[in-house]
């Protein structure tokens, strides 16, 4: 399954499963806020900056070889059928805590076509090899984070580490996020979730089972707002937030068996309503409130 920025919250769905996926999240946020000084310490990183022909290909070698060893981390369409007589509902849950939706190739292409696509805005400022190269560390990046269960430790270290140099060197990995109205909202959403104790967490999993027997049309609503950020240009501005509860989600206590519970899909629909709250009707609005007991 391809991502794109418009369905940030499956993506964060992934991520908040992955081992590394916090990383993966502090990458993507980087490409988003990068501005032409960040894309220019970036591309400075580069693995193959000041090297020789022979050496770029042996760096480029290794990339697609570490790429290849990324492929094995567990796939949705890899995992095994149901059993008949089994439990289908307690099979998929079991299934989502180990496997992916999407796959490494598909996070690739959402970092350098859409995180650091045409609508970037500093992107267009650089030079395109600069462009390029800064696109390559943070894939890379990214990449490694995705795979770092899979991967040997010196794959994974040579892929992170020229983007945790570039961090250290200034390149920030939080963007800001201007909402209006709604930014002290988010904001006390994601401090709240960020502060969550294991009683915290068992009431965001009281209120997913409430919305479940309800059958709220949850997915539907998401569509909206997701629908309503690309028509008015706000995908980015969304995408950011997931991003944000990712890591919020994560700080909290979280583990991949509660967001496969419905945990993740709960708070990316909060913070869906929030984003695009002047945009909504009434009715989408109330479906990814969540209603704590």
């Amino acid at each position: 399954m391809p991502y794109s920025l418009v369905s940030a919250a499956t993506l964060g769905f992934d991520l908040v499963r992955l081992p590394a996926g916090r990383a993966v999240a502090d990458t993507l946020l980087a490409g988003l806020a990068a501005d032409a000084p960040a894309l220019e310490r970036l591309a400075a990183v580069h693995p193959a900056a000041g090297r020789d022909r022979e050496q770029r290909a042996v760096v480029a070698v290794r990339a697609r070889k570490a790429r290849e060893l990324a492929a094995a981390v567990p796939h949705l369409r890899t995992a095994a059928d149901p059993l008949p007589g089994s439990d289908r509902a307690a099979v998929l849950v079991a299934q989502l805590e180990r496997s992916t939706i999407g796959d490494a190739a598909a996070l690739e292409r959402v970092l350098r076509e859409d995180v650091l696509g045409p609508e970037h805005p500093a992107a267009a400022l650089v030079d395109p090899d600069v462009r390029d190269a800064a696109a390559d560390v943070l894939a890379d990046a990214a990449v490694g984070s995705w795979a770092a269960a899979v991967l040997p430790p010196l794959v994974h270290r040579q892929l992170t580490g020229p983007f945790g140099v570039a961090v250290a060197t200034g390149v920030a990995t939080t963007p800001e996020l201007d909402l209006g109205p709604a930014t002290g909202e988010l904001s006390g959403l994601l401090t709240g979730l960020r502060a969550l104790d294991a009683a915290g967490r068992a009431r965001w999993m009281t209120a997913v089972d409430a919305s479940r027997a309800e059958r709220r049309p949850w997915a539907a609503a998401m569509h909206e707002a997701s629908w309503a950020a690309h028509v008015t240009g706000r995908t980015r501005t969304l995408a950011t937030a997931q991003l944000l509860a990712v890591r919020a989600f994560l700080d909290g206590g979280f583990d991949p068996s509660s967001a496969a519970a419905g945990a993740w899909n709960a708070v990316a629909g909060c913070v869906q309503g929030i984003v695009m709250a002047d945009l909504l009707d009434a009715t989408s609005a109330a479906v990814l409130a969540v209603r704590l007991p």
